[in-house]
């Protein structure tokens, strides 16, 4: 509790700092981004952050159309489109991280088997069901790295 009172304190600060040099609507973005945040995570009026949805557009839009925003002090097509990009992918790996937690948190008995049509049969466990799971949710890591790297080539010039 003690660290995310510090973290998101030194969120607002920092943004407090930037709107010297950003301008005032950077306070639009920190309220914003403070009440997401709380809304979030103490799941308040009814828990309407703490959805797929709201994730998607908290963890996914916003931290793009923040940092659009300071460094262009605009907010240009392109980084609406990213925006919605990152909305899409947080969409994804929350389809498949909620899963993937409740099989490794929750789940005491996983039983069943696959039966293909060669007469094939695969037993089903927690280890053949987590594995296709966080095998992509590590590459759609991967990709969000990459991705920001590339943006921030393509800011510098290369």
């Amino acid at each position: 509790m003690v660290a995310a009172v510090v973290g998101l304190a030194g969120a607002v600060a920092i943004g407090i700092a930037g709107i010297e040099r950003i301008g005032p609507w950077l306070a639009v973005f920190i309220a914003i981004g403070g009440s997401l945040v709380l809304a979030y995570n103490l799941e308040l009026f009814g828990g309407w952050a703490h959805t797929g949805l709201g994730f998607a557009l908290g963890w996914g839009a916003f931290p793009v159309l923040v940092a659009a925003f300071a460094q262009d002090r605009s907010l240009t097509v392109s980084a609406v489109v990213l925006a919605a990009a990152a909305t899409l992918l947080s969409a994804a790996q929350r389809s498949l991280s909620t899963p993937a937690r409740a099989i490794r948190r929750r789940a005491v008995s996983i039983e069943g088997r696959i039966v293909f049509s060669d007469g094939k049969v695969e037993e089903l466990g927690r280890a053949a069901l987590l594995a296709p799971l966080e095998r992509t949710l590590r590459a759609m890591s991967w990709t969000t790295v990459a991705l920001a790297v590339s943006l921030v080539l393509a800011r510098l010039g290369h």
